[in-house]
């Protein structure tokens, strides 16, 4: 178990969940060129969590799997940028 801070999308606000990451509900992308790259999608509490490799939060969305968006990091991308321009 690992305890982790994330920005909870739906409630607008940072959190601390504790969870283990393990290879059944996390996929991992070791293809990073920079900060904002997706390092990490992880299917947490009936959402999807989304990490970057810099240090900003990982953020949570209510409602997604990453199997909705296919596995796919260009996908979960998309979809954290759309969030970020949209708050």
């Amino acid at each position: 178990m690992a305890e982790i801070t994330i920005y909870n999308s739906l409630k607008c606000r940072l959190e601390t969940i504790d969870f283990e990451f393990t290879d059944k509900n996390t996929t991992w992308f070791d293809d990073d060129e920079n900060d904002q790259d997706i390092y990490m999608i992880t299917d947490v509490f009936g959402g999807l969590l989304i990490r970057e490799y810099g240090y900003n939060y990982p953020v949570w969305f209510d409602g997604i799997s990453r199997d909705t968006i296919r596995y796919s990091k260009h996908k979960a991308f998309s979809l954290k940028a759309g969030y970020t321009k949209s708050s």
